[in-house]
């Protein structure tokens, strides 16, 4: 029978004298050591100490002669069987609903919850449950360990074990996808603009670098000025935010915000359109009065405005287009279709050559030229627009997107949108305005002149090679940002806009500050080269504007930078008042040079007095974005990378512009000269950057390098 411990056995014990039979062990169960989720008919983890329990038939067999009991001041206390237990290291907060977990113990834990096994459990992180949303695996019983002692005490198999997880990508950060974004536009941005240039160097050779040139370039810039003073400001700033949050926090993703921007847009592009064809002899005269007095020129350039016109209807079309692929993480298509537009508009003014031959052996001037040549350069240009607007289409569709055309504008946030777009359009309002000024006295100046790349077109030929690097590395840089800023803006995170500010200023800094140093000590045989079919006297005069425009680059390309910080707030007011400053200064100081220089340099000052506008611009903008972001826009990090990139520049640009010069005397200034001057100093330039670089330890500089060569597997 049962006896009450006497003091003369051990813990568990009983009778058996003979010692035939072992005390009984209690039946093997896993969950014995947790009597949470132990058994409740087997495997009492309390059994061992409660004398009660035991068999007496073993405790009457017990043999106390084979098992004596321990010795005197050995036996171990068992512990209290009820006590109250230790506080745990990272009790749960009741007032907070979703909290952060405790950290994961070191190494594999041997116990735990609801008896998982440590050699077969698979730590699945946010990253695979997002890439393997997708998935269609069976769900688990999430409850199956609430009902384990309604079953049989028999242990449960061991679980079958889990495939290896297939091993993780390489990471691609925040930079490398930045990189990589950036690399795809900026590929397509080089290849558009390179032919660009073949289409600029085409339309030269056409057309000549004189009045005809500068009537052509003048209807072909007016439908690029309306769109971007209706519409185009607001599409290419402030929709980006705007289809971003609806992206964010719309159901369907925001599919139907797209659908209706992209009716509106079409529905009022066709209204302006139709008022600007029948307005094109005032819009003319508005652009440049030299050619409207002019009735010759007018009449051609009426007739060439006409044809042109209806494009502003497919770029709008086009550049929504591309706003929603941007917004939807699909840079390349933008930045690729362009290069369409080109190659059909190349094809055209390669035609009128083949017919017409080159102006330097026709001789064509606004009074000759054949209303035949005329009709086929006007529908080749609205083709090229066309053709680029449609090549949209099937990467719209790629991504999912299919055009409904809506009509539902009241109520679906495109009022609050059209509001924030105003202050954009009175900002591009005023940059055309200071446009305009500077349109009408280069015409003007030009045509006073009487000598050839003196007047508009050479303006905008020297402008385009100019803007090439602002386009390929600051623009690419800011679309991959400017959606990234906009989320960063909206969550109300000052600081990640100012990191990504000051990377996108920075970044594009290794190669914009160098850039513009070049194109002051390499202008001329630059220009030389390119346009040496229009004759060495215009050549040489877009050179000489290509020189006057160089150092501007710099801050032409930290404004736009720093004006994206202003969009991503969604505030457009601010912009505006910046670009009246820029555009009053530029107008002014171009109006000076047209009076105090004579006609044949008169341009040449114009272009110096763009890069002075957007220099005062900068310091305004600088100064408001970063009170704007609470007194800290990385400052002296940014300007110690202009700084030494600069110093590292001067030297270079002094090496290359001699060795240019010298090769231009030696081997005059023909095409072959220029192609030797050019090369030639091009080497020495970019040669004595880099090692000046290399010893002022220019971060970004290395970073650059650094990623080039790991692409090339050095």
């Amino acid at each position: 029978m049962n006896a009450p411990y006497d003091g003369d056995r051990g813990t568990g014990a009983g009778g058996d004298p003979a010692g035939s039979f072992p005390p009984q062990q209690p039946p093997s169960d896993p969950y014995a050591q947790d009597p949470y989720v132990g058994d409740a008919y087997a495997g009492d983890p309390f059994q061992a100490q409660d004398l009660s329990a035991q068999d007496p038939v073993d405790e009457a067999l017990y043999d106390r002669s084979a098992h004596p009991p321990p010795p005197p001041g050995t036996y171990q206390e068992p512990p209290p069987l009820y006590q109250q237990p230790a506080a745990p290291q990272y009790a749960p907060d009741p007032r907070i609903w979703a909290q952060t977990p405790p950290p994961e113990p070191e190494g594999p834990s041997r116990h735990l919850p609801y008896g998982d096994d440590a050699r077969t459990t698979q730590f699945t992180g946010v990253d695979d449950l997002v890439s393997r949303a997708g998935g269609n695996k069976p769900e688990t019983d999430a409850f199956a360990h609430l009902f384990r002692d309604q079953q049989s005490s028999v242990p449960p198999p061991a679980p079958e074990p889990l495939p290896a997880a297939p091993a993780p990508k390489k990471p691609q950060g925040r930079a490398a996808g930045l990189l990589r974004s950036s690399a795809v536009m900026a590929a397509g941005t080089l290849v558009s603009r390179l032919t660009g240039f073949v289409r600029s160097l085409v339309i030269t050779a056409a057309l000549g670098a004189a009045l005809l040139g500068d009537t052509f370039t003048v209807a072909y810039t007016l439908p690029t000025m309306i769109y971007i003073l209706t519409v185009g400001g607001g599409l290419n700033s402030v929709f980006v935010p705007q289809l971003v949050r609806a992206m964010k926090n719309d159901a369907d993703g925001g599919q139907a915000f797209a659908n209706r921007l992209l009716t509106l847009v079409m529905v009022a592009l066709g209204a302006i359109v139709a008022v600007a064809v029948f307005a094109a002899p005032l819009l003319i005269r508005l652009m440049s009065d030299t050619i409207a007095s002019d009735q010759a020129a007018n009449g051609v350039a009426v007739t060439f405005a006409r044809y042109c016109l209806p494009t502003i209807f497919f770029m709008g079309i086009h550049v929504v287009m591309g706003q929603i692929l941007n917004a939807r993480g699909k840079f390349g298509a933008m930045m690729w279709t362009p290069v369409l537009n080109n190659i059909v508009m190349i094809t055209t003014f390669g035609l009128f050559i083949w017919v017409y031959g080159t102006s330097a052996e026709s001789q064509m001037g606004v009074q000759t030229i054949p209303p035949e040549g005329v009709r086929l350069l006007g529908v080749g240009t609205l083709l090229g627009l066309v053709v680029q607007a449609l090549a949209m289409i099937p990467y719209l569709r790629e991504t999912g997107f299919r055009f409904r055309p809506r009509f539902d504008w009241k109520g679906h946030g495109l009022g609050r949108t059209v509001k924030l777009a105003k202050w954009t359009v009175l900002f591009v309002l005023a940059n055309q305005a200071g446009v305009l000024v500077v349109t009408q006295l280069a015409t003007a100046a030009g045509k006073a002149s009487g000598a050839e790349g003196a007047g508009f077109i050479a303006y905008t030929n020297a402008q385009l090679i100019w803007g090439m690097p602002q386009a390929i590395i600051t623009v690419s840089v800011m679309a991959a940002l400017l959606p990234r800023i906009s989320r960063a803006a909206h969550d109300n995170d000052p600081g990640a806009v100012r990191d990504d500010i000051s990377q996108g200023l920075r970044n594009s800094a290794v190669a914009i500050v160098p850039v513009s140093f070049a194109f002051l000590a390499l202008g001329l045989p630059m220009s030389t080269l390119l346009f040496a079919s229009t004759g060495l006297e215009a050549a040489r005069g877009m050179g000489f504007i290509l020189m006057a425009f160089g150092l501007g680059l710099i801050p032409y390309s930290v404004q736009y930078v720093v004006l994206r910080g202003f969009y991503a707030y969604e505030d457009t007011r601010t912009p505006f008042y910046n670009t009246v400053i820029v555009a009053v200064v530029n107008a002014s100081a171009s109006a000076l040079c047209y009076v105090l220089l004579p006609a044949r340099w008169a341009v040449v000052g114009m272009a110096a007095s763009y890069g002075l506008a957007y220099a005062v611009g900068v310091g305004v903008a600088w100064r408001r974005l970063k009170n704007r972001l609470g007194g800290d826009l990385d400052g002296s990090h940014i300007m110690r990378t202009y700084a030494r990139l600069s110093m590292a520049s001067v030297p270079a640009a002094v090496a290359g512009g001699a060795v240019a010069y010298g090769v231009l005397m030696a081997l005059g200034s023909g095409a072959g000269g220029s192609l030797v001057a050019l090369v030639a100093g091009g080497v020495a330039l970019m040669s004595v950057f880099f090692v000046a670089a290399r010893r002022m330890r220019i971060e970004e500089l290395n970073a650059m390098v650094g990623m080039v060569r790991g692409r090339l597997g050095r």
